[in-house]
């Protein structure tokens, strides 16, 4: 795949169906191409129904199912995590362009997501995170990748191998 290239529709199935398979609440997702993402899993949330959310700090937490669906007063991050916390409903949650250095009620928010009970699938994903963002969140979160192979390395995570 050259750089100028979209994924296909097919990649961005594949990309959603591995994070609501994810071991964790948090995933980090390492992606080229996040806008082309995003418009892929507006698709998906149109065609299965599903809840899902992408946040800008500019717009706040929109709805990708519904066409211009805002969660009103959703542009701080912490009101949105709040938001994504309270919630006990399916949902998957696309955070992007994220407010650098990141509070600690932010941190927090995130680290609890990231152990979120099993009760029901809740996925909060980090796209376009800052290097330094995702080390500090290495130890509760899940890394995808599009651009690795399938067949990863196992690593221990909470006493467990994964891969």
């Amino acid at each position: 795949m050259t750089p100028l290239m979209a994924p296909s529709p097919l990649a961005g199935s594949d990309i959603y169906e591995r994070i609501l398979t994810a071991p964790g609440g948090l995933v980090v997702l390492e992606h080229d191409h996040s806008a082309a993402l995003i418009e892929q899993f507006r698709a998906i949330a149109r065609h299965n129904g599903q809840a899902v959310y992408v946040w800008h700090p500019e717009e706040g937490m929109e709805n990708l199912r519904e066409a211009h669906a805002r969660v009103p007063g959703s542009q701080r991050l912490s009101i949105a995590l709040r938001y994504i916390q309270q919630s006990i409903h399916f949902g998957v949650y696309l955070l992007s362009q994220f407010p650098l250095p990141m509070s600690a009620m932010d941190s927090t928010l995130l680290r609890q997501l990231a152990r979120a009970p099993a009760g029901h699938v809740r996925r909060v994903v980090l796209l376009d995170a800052a290097p330094a963002l995702i080390a500090s969140f290495d130890d509760v979160a899940v890394r995808l990748s599009t651009t690795t192979p399938a067949t990863q390395r196992p690593r221990l995570r909470d006493g467990r191998w994964l891969l």
